[in-house]
């Protein structure tokens, strides 16, 4: 379910209208006249997966009339019709490229992350998303990634504990790293990079590793070795023509920084007809 009613994304959409409209919309106030209605209506121009269109409602407040014909994790056509909106002529021009801007981004990561999700099926490895979002619209993104049928990683640096290389540098080593996260009551993952870290991690009681910018063989040698005594997830260099790869090797997760930081907005058109 994509729920936009969270604080964080109502204060993105005041945002994005605020920042659009400014002191006003001057076109639409100087061209068309206050009285005149209309209906917008927005269609798919290539194959996506949508997410993101409840914002819409967001957006086109009252007096407008809402009218969502797809719903986020669907897979669209070409041509087919997304939602239809009908309000003052003005309200729909002043919002139609705030509605594009949030839609056409959110469905361009779903779109990627089914792709993804598409790539390791039949595997049982299970594709994540990363930290790396666009800033301030990281809420949003990972809806956007669930829609595609990929899972989130943590939301934050808050809600899960990941001790990378620079944690176990700053912290004198994987022994000390985990020990210090043993109360924390939260899920602990820890990066190892080097078989001497990878036994002491699987020593000190490690239930979730993380390798990073390994081969394809050297992933399955190390998965291998670490024979199910800990759930491992892949990172680093994971694109769309060598997750299958990956995922063969006996990973448990594959997470990749792309299905946010590299997804293309997709082709969405908002096309207005006068009452």
């Amino acid at each position: 379910m994509f729920d936009v009613s969270h604080p964080e994304i109502q204060d993105a959409v005041r945002r994005a209208l605020a920042e659009d409209i400014g002191s006003g919309d001057v076109t639409t106030h100087l061209c068309v006249p206050a009285a005149a209605m209309a209906t917008g209506r927005m269609v798919a121009r290539e194959k996506l997966t949508l997410a993101g269109v409840e914002l819409l409602k967001a957006v086109f407040t009252d007096p407008c009339i809402v009218d969502l014909k797809r719903v986020s994790g669907e897979h669209l056509d070409v041509g087919e019709e997304i939602a239809a909106v009908r309000g003052p002529a003005r309200a729909l021009l002043t919002g139609e490229r705030v509605v594009l801007n949030f839609v056409q981004r959110l469905s361009g990561v779903a779109t990627l992350a089914s792709a993804y999700v598409r790539a390791v099926e039949g595997t049982g490895c299970q594709v994540l998303d990363t930290r790396k979002t666009t800033p301030g619209l990281r809420r949003l993104e990972k809806l956007a990634v669930a829609a595609g049928g990929a899972r989130n990683h943590r939301v934050g640096l808050y809600d899960a504990v990941l001790i990378k290389n620079n944690h176990i540098v700053a912290a004198g080593g994987v022994r000390a790293a985990l020990e210090r996260t043993r109360k924390a009551g939260l899920p602990v993952e820890i990066e190892v990079r080097t078989r001497a870290e990878l036994d002491e991690a699987l020593a000190w009681g490690a239930t979730h590793l993380l390798l990073d910018n390994l081969t394809p063989a050297e992933a399955r040698d190390w998965i291998a070795y670490i024979a199910g005594r800990a759930k491992v997830e892949i990172s680093g260099g994971i694109t769309l023509e060598n997750i299958r790869a990956y995922a063969e090797t006996g990973a448990d997760f594959i997470s990749s920084g792309a299905l946010t930081h590299s997804a293309k907005a997709v082709d969405i058109n908002f096309r207005l007809q006068l009452d």
